[in-house]
């Protein structure tokens, strides 16, 4: 099986966008996420700014391989409100992503079918006015060898393009370095191949 390890995602909170419909007003915010302990406090900030509005509804995806989802309509019919957002993330190709669509009702029902547009037309717009941006899958490992080896480690290093995250250097020597995940097995072989280097693997 192919192993993903680039995915697509928001650099930053978009701004504030509005879609209106017969009297109705949906705001759209869309969120870069990395976990879904961050859902509960934008929604908390977004309830106190528009403290008046009827709806809060969003839906959140999460993960590459298998991706884990959420779509609430928050008293809106069933899939009329979350369900076309959770669209709008998916036809964008996007996760590690929040999106929240708050309506302020104009006195003048829609119906299920004017709802599911309102909501898809507010999510597409909130990820149309986002910067995305392309993010790798990384395999983390730790590396320790010698001092004296270090001449060696950093040559395979710098010709593997390698990040290094952290660095300890005495007259033992430990790195964490990050790679590609589709990388990770060449990388740990060549520098078991040096023999003067311990690696593992730390995610």
């Amino acid at each position: 099986m192919h192993e993903i390890d680039e995915y697509k995602t928001l650099v930053k909170n978009s701004p504030e966008v509005i879609f209106k419909d017969r009297g109705s007003k949906f705001f759209g915010y869309a969120y870069p996420i990395s976990s879904v302990n961050e859902v509960a406090p934008i929604l908390a900030i977004l309830k106190e700014r528009h403290h008046k509005a009827r709806h809060w509804c969003y839906a959140w995806r999460l993960g590459c391989e298998n991706p884990s989802f959420r779509a609430n309509d928050d008293g809106e019919p069933n899939n009329s409100a979350g369900q076309p957002i959770y669209g709008q993330i998916l036809s964008f190709e996007l996760t590690n992503v929040l999106v929240v669509i708050v309506r302020y009702f104009g006195g003048t029902k829609l119906g299920v079918g004017g709802l599911i547009n309102a909501y898809r037309s507010a999510a597409k717009l909130a990820l149309e006015a986002s910067e995305i941006t392309k993010k790798t899958v990384d395999a983390h490992f730790a590396i320790r060898f010698d001092y004296m080896d270090m001449n060696k480690i950093m040559r395979l290093i710098k010709e593997k393009n390698i990040n290094i995250i952290g660095q300890e250097m005495q007259m033992q020597c430990n790195f964490e370095i990050s790679v590609r995940k589709k990388d990770a097995e060449r990388i740990k072989t060549a520098f078991e191949e040096l023999r003067c280097v311990k690696i593992k693997r730390v995610n």
